[in-house]
């Protein structure tokens, strides 16, 4: 479990890094011995949300690995927004919220 820390703490920094400017993103995944870290959240239902985590471990062109977590977490509920067609009528429609996903390295 010590060893799983320490590679997404690396993955973490590595993105993290990266973000400084447009020139610096990655624009593709270097898959000799990398680890590549994604986080999204789905809809589930009404009241449910579901974190995803997903590690993939490369090596030498290969996916050695690949280690997914899944949380249930709350639904935030929906909220209103204004929105306009391309005949340019505006009407308000529901949206589905979404988290926002920050990312804390010690």
């Amino acid at each position: 479990m010590n060893n799983l820390k320490i590679l997404v703490l690396i993955t973490t920094v590595l993105l993290l890094s990266s973000c400084n400017s447009d020139e610096d993103k990655v624009k593709e995944i270097s898959k000799e011995g990398s680890i590549e870290t994604v986080i999204s959240v789905e809809h589930l239902d009404s009241i449910h949300d579901i974190l995803l985590t997903t590690n993939k471990v490369w090596i030498k062109g290969n996916e050695y690995k690949s280690i997914v977590h899944s949380d249930t977490i709350p639904f935030l509920g929906t909220t209103s927004q204004e929105a306009e067609n391309s005949d340019g009528a505006t009407q308000n429609v529901y949206l589905k919220k979404d988290y926002e996903v920050y990312i804390t390295v010690k």
